[in-house]
């Protein structure tokens, strides 16, 4: 098991992992379309997302976290 205080962590990478992959998949598609080499094109784009998209979710989060508890009640 991996230990609690490592779960911001792990979240962050699964979340940013998830959503890179479909968000670049969808715009892969969009941009290629049914492409022979269309499984290598998403890989390379869902690599460079991830590269982004990781680091900003452990920057966001917090803040997201905070706008999220100001605008929910008790």
């Amino acid at each position: 098991m991996i230990p609690r205080r490592f779960a911001p962590l792990l979240f962050g990478l699964i979340l940013s992992g998830l959503m890179s992959l479909l968000v670049s998949g969808i715009s892969t598609w969009r941009a290629a379309g049914p492409v022979a080499d269309f499984p290598s094109l998403w890989l390379g784009a869902w690599l460079m997302a991830w590269l982004v998209a990781f680091p900003t979710v452990l920057l966001v989060a917090p803040v997201t976290r905070r706008l999220v508890e100001g605008l929910v009640g008790e």
